[in-house]
């Protein structure tokens, strides 16, 4: 009568008395005594927190996360769609493009900005730097060569000897000049041979090169610059013209940061194929040796980060789980939704024992009963 029949019976359209059995018509409302005593005395918040106390603690917590860990390395390591690539190259694209230059414009406003690194750089690399003597070799030859070869001295001498300059030469030169260099000047002058100078220029150019390139190798020009960028070292200047060559050269900086910085970085951004940088960045990532000696390192952080949070919250989390999870109507669903077949397996499955004890009991005491009141009725009559 406990769980039989399952169903209802109906005789005449009037259903049979305890049908169904007692469990199955009330399964509804054993539902909710279930859900509510086990919500109430088993599942209360201080046992929630004490089993997420013990599924959290920071050791399981660390192989939790070291699984994680590892587990997206391998996934990297075996990444064919290139999704993680494409993800992870439009970071760095936004990072250095368009964030990084907003974030540098607003640090270059402080007169501090890049202060302690641009002065370590200053006298630790250029207050020391000096060319080396194939340095300035290579200097030397490309001054000679490209910056004044001697097509453009000759072009330089042909603009300078001009008919106002050569006049302003030759009067001054009458002027200021004495004794024997006076009878010269006077007598010969200058204006006819520096326009004769300027005339060979301009009719003889390949001759005047040539002419140019014997003075340079016979005055040593080579060697004299050479030896002149060799000497070059800032040590050399005063103190005071060092300090103000520093701040400088830090104002300077401050200044292109502030003013050309975001168009620098954007442009560079711009023309750096981050796809290939970003399989490059995760090939050597996954493949490092210190990446991976690092992750139990990074997991037992983490872990006792997150147990530090948990610690002081996990009150107020559990609190804000319960209702998300829904156990007790979880519970009721479960309940319900098992047939009474199903529903007298578990329990009997449970009480099995006791339920046969209890059906013994009765039969023990009913015949007890019966037979009481059999020779009851004997000895009445």
């Amino acid at each position: 009568m406990l769980f039989r029949p399952y169903r209802a019976i109906y005789i005449g359209g009037r259903k049979v008395v305890f049908t169904p059995g007692l469990i199955p018509s009330n399964q509804e409302r054993l539902a909710q005594r279930i859900s509510a005593t086990i919500m109430g005395s088993l599942l209360t918040p201080e046992e929630l927190q004490n089993i997420a106390r013990r599924l959290l603690q920071v050791e399981r917590v660390q192989g939790g996360i070291l699984w994680l860990l590892q587990m997206a390395i391998d996934q990297l390591k075996s990444d064919n769609q290139q999704k993680t690539t494409t993800i992870v190259a439009g970071i760095l694209r936004d990072s250095l493009g368009e964030s990084l230059p907003r974030i540098l414009k607003t640090l270059a406003r402080r007169e501090d900005f890049l202060e302690a690194q641009i002065n370590q750089i200053f006298d630790q690399i250029l207050l020391d730097f000096q060319l080396s003597q194939e340095q300035a070799t290579r200097l030397a030859d490309w001054l000679l060569e490209v910056v004044i070869p001697p097509d453009l001295l000759r072009q330089a001498t042909i603009n300078f000897l001009s008919d106002r300059t050569i006049q302003t030469i030759d009067e001054s030169f009458r002027e200021k000049t004495s004794g024997t260099y006076w009878v010269v000047a006077n007598l010969f002058g200058l204006r006819n041979t520096l326009s004769r100078l300027r005339t060979y220029c301009l009719d003889e150019k390949d001759a005047t090169n040539a002419r140019l390139r014997e003075l340079i190798q016979d005055l040593y020009v080579r060697d004299r610059i050479k030896k002149f960028l060799q000497e070059i070292s800032l040590q050399n200047l005063p103190v005071g013209t060092v300090r103000q060559l520093r701040k400088t050269t830090r104002d300077s900086v401050r200044q292109y940061v502030q003013t050309r910085g975001s168009d620098l970085l954007q442009g560079l951004s711009e023309s750096v194929n981050w796809e290939n940088v970003t399989v490059l960045l995760l090939d050597r990532l996954s493949n490092s040796k210190a990446v991976s000696a690092s992750l139990e390192l990074v997991s037992q952080e983490l872990a006792l980060i997150l147990d530090r949070y948990l610690e002081k919250d996990l009150e107020a989390i559990v609190a804000q789980i319960i209702p998300i999870l829904a156990i007790d109507q979880v519970i009721i669903d479960r309940v319900k939704s098992t047939s009474p077949a199903d529903l007298e397996a578990a329990i009997e499955g449970i009480v099995k024992n006791e339920l046969q004890a209890i059906v013994t009991l009765g039969g023990v005491l009913g015949f007890v009963v019966g037979l009481m009141q059999a020779v009851f009725l004997f000895f009445n009559r």
